[in-house]
């Protein structure tokens, strides 16, 4: 019988791995998804749904605007980044 690949223990500072596991799979970034899901289990999964939603997709940002947000996060590199490579650095962040 197959199994499911499996996946790396996000450690004992992830309260809800479910929704870490399910972010990661989605394509968050190790920090984002144990915010995430830090949050979901300090609250409910729905409440902290429902915050947030308010930044729009990277995809209608322009390339300085993708540039300014990876300066904020450290992104080595940003400068000479096409929009594509931006948006793949901040997503894998």
């Amino acid at each position: 019988m197959a199994q499911k690949k499996q996946e790396e223990d996000p450690g004992p500072s992830v309260k809800d791995p479910e929704v870490y596991e399910a972010l990661r799979d989605d394509g968050a970034s190790k920090e984002k998804a144990a915010r995430i899901a830090n949050a979901a289990a300090n609250s409910s999964r729905s409440e902290v749904g429902e915050r947030g939603g308010e930044a729009g997709s990277y995809e209608d940002r322009t390339v300085e605007d993708l540039r300014k947000r990876a300066a904020e996060l450290d992104i080595e590199g940003r400068s000479s980044m096409t929009k594509g490579e931006l948006i793949d650095a901040l997503r894998n962040h």
